[in-house]
């Protein structure tokens, strides 16, 4: 039997090669998609995990457990009949109240206060004890000492001293009526020989100024609101302070400068 002709299709089929497949290059949309799809996957998996932890699946519930295994001890601590509690000691430390700060503080500032007391007695004392001369009546009848030997810082201060306490704050400058401020000053340096003329300034003029590190007893302390003194040392001072008030011994104050006399 003769062959029968292939047909036109057929005839095409065979004369065309047969193309490959081709795989497709990646592209950027898609890299793009996996690793969204990727980073989303990673992140579900990390907000399950603590769900995971916190999960009650498999813990141990008492309400559950069965009598076998309680009877069997596994649940049990067995303690020996002479075992003791051990003691807990506490110490009788006890923190401050309120008051027992401000009575620490208030027996503080007694202290404080009498030791400044004691100062300034033991001042008038060594007034007293170095004088060598007959105490002056004053018309007021006050007795007070007057100066002895030279003129020093010193005894400027010892002289100084008789007034606290005793002789008050006015426009005077005498023991026999009132010391103010500038009038304390000038009857106290009178008595040795030093003729000052009242106001602060013209006090301030008198002397010559000095540094504070070389400040000593009895130079003058100048304030700029118009005020004088005599320092004391050791952070002390004399001066007639105001209205009311006696000539006092007291802590210095404020801003002032210091003026020595006599040089």
């Amino acid at each position: 039997m003769a062959a029968r002709p292939a047909s036109s299709t057929q005839q095409i089929a065979a004369v065309q090669p047969r193309q490959k497949h081709r795989i497709g290059k990646p592209t950027k949309r898609g890299i793009i998609s996996t690793v969204v799809m990727t980073a989303a996957a990673a992140l579900v998996a990390t907000m399950a995990l603590p769900a995971y932890a916190f999960s009650m699946n498999g813990a141990f519930d008492p309400s559950t457990a069965k009598t076998a295994a309680l009877a069997s001890g596994q649940q049990t601590l067995e303690v020996d009949a002479t075992a003791t509690d051990a003691a807990v000691n506490r110490d009788n430390y006890q923190a401050p109240t309120k008051e027992d700060l401000q009575a620490a503080k208030d027996a503080a500032a007694a202290a404080a206060a009498a030791a400044a007391a004691a100062q300034a007695a033991a001042l008038k004392v060594a007034a007293v004890s170095s004088t060598t001369s007959t105490a002056a009546t004053t018309a007021s009848g006050v007795a007070f000492n007057p100066p002895s030997g030279p003129y020093s810082g010193a005894a400027v201060v010892a002289y100084a001293m008789q007034f606290v306490g005793v002789v008050p704050y006015g426009s005077g400058a005498s023991p026999d009526t009132s010391f103010g401020c500038d009038g304390l000053t000038q009857y106290v340096f009178k008595q040795f020989g030093i003729n000052l003329p009242r106001t602060v300034s013209n006090q301030a003029a008198a002397g010559t100024r000095i540094s504070a590190a070389d400040a000593q007893p009895g130079d003058l302390m100048i304030y700029s609101i118009g005020h004088v003194g005599i320092y004391a040392g050791g952070g002390k001072m004399i001066d007639s302070p105001d209205w009311g008030r006696f000539v006092e011994y007291r802590p210095v104050w404020g801003s002032y400068y210091f003026v020595r006399l006599g040089i």
